[in-house]
């Protein structure tokens, strides 16, 4: 790799930073921010039949509550590509086009993963049966971003 153009390889040895990949790269680089969640929840929207009192849509904030900080981060990563948080909270959340809020959106079966596209900072989620289902499949697809498609 070329990395004569690269600011960061004149202060950081280059193989210092080959243990991480891009998350983790960034995630060490930018600090892990204390997510709000109720601010998270304040300022998402749902579509395709969800709303904030449908059970799968409770089910999902438990699993997010469950979750450590760092999990929480790689889930906001995995639906809008990345892990820092606006400074004004999730209301200033941006899409490719602009403002763009967390979006929920129902899809797919049960036995689909959650799928991501970062453009538009929305999650299709799938109307799984029970909690335990979401949350298995929630955190199979944060952890293995790397294996599955994202828009």
């Amino acid at each position: 790799m070329n990395t004569s153009g690269f600011l960061i390889f004149q202060v950081i040895d280059p193989r210092m930073l080959s243990v991480f990949d891009a998350r983790e790269l960034e995630l060490v680089i930018a600090g892990t921010a204390e997510i709000d969640i109720s601010d998270w929840r304040k300022n998402t929207e749902y579509r395709g039949g969800y709303h904030n009192s449908h059970h799968v849509i409770l089910w999902f904030w438990n699993a997010v509550e469950r979750f450590d900080n760092e999990r929480r981060l790689r889930l906001l990563q995995f639906v809008t590509g990345t892990s820092s948080i606006p400074y004004e909270g999730f209301a200033a959340l941006r899409g490719s086009n602009g403002p763009k809020k967390f979006c929920i959106e129902k899809w797919g079966s049960t036995k689909s993963l959650p799928r991501a596209h970062t453009c538009f900072n929305r999650l299709d989620l799938p109307p799984y049966p029970n909690f335990a289902m979401l949350l298995e499949k929630l955190v199979i697809a944060v952890e293995e971003t790397s294996t599955f498609s994202m828009d």
